[in-house]
């Protein structure tokens, strides 16, 4: 099972910064980001499992595409149990040049800000 032949990834500059910043603290945050990919986004849009603690964000005035915030994200930096307070948001499109689309929005630890940057969706989005 390839991830790349049904999904294309792509992140925004803003993300790639949030990354940044974040590893010099969580090591493993890139790798932990791969499999969270393939585990939990894969398995839910792809698969159509039910999976546990990815939400779509309420309020946003955005019909498409769809905007999720993921709450069980596993970091093996902080123990690698999956409630580690990493937050990922994404952006999730369906069937774009024969693939589904992610684009990640912004990562962040929840013990530095509550929510997310809803300003950042709006512009990229709205």
């Amino acid at each position: 099972m390839k991830i790349k032949e049904h999904l294309e990834i792509v992140s925004l500059l803003e993300f790639d910064k949030d990354i940044k910043k974040l590893k010099k603290k969580y090591r493993t945050l890139e790798k932990d980001l791969e499999r969270f990919l393939l585990a939990q986004v894969y398995m839910h849009h792809i698969q159509k499992h039910d999976v546990k603690g990815l939400y779509r964000i309420p309020g946003l005035g955005i019909k498409e595409p769809e905007i999720y915030k993921a709450k069980r994200f596993s970091c093996q930096s902080l123990g690698g149990g999956s409630y580690s307070g990493i937050r990922v948001i994404y952006a999730y499109s369906e069937k774009e040049n024969d693939r589904d689309k992610i684009i990640l929005i912004e990562v962040y630890y929840k013990g530095d800000k509550e929510n997310e940057n809803r300003e950042r969706i709006i512009k990229y989005f709205g």
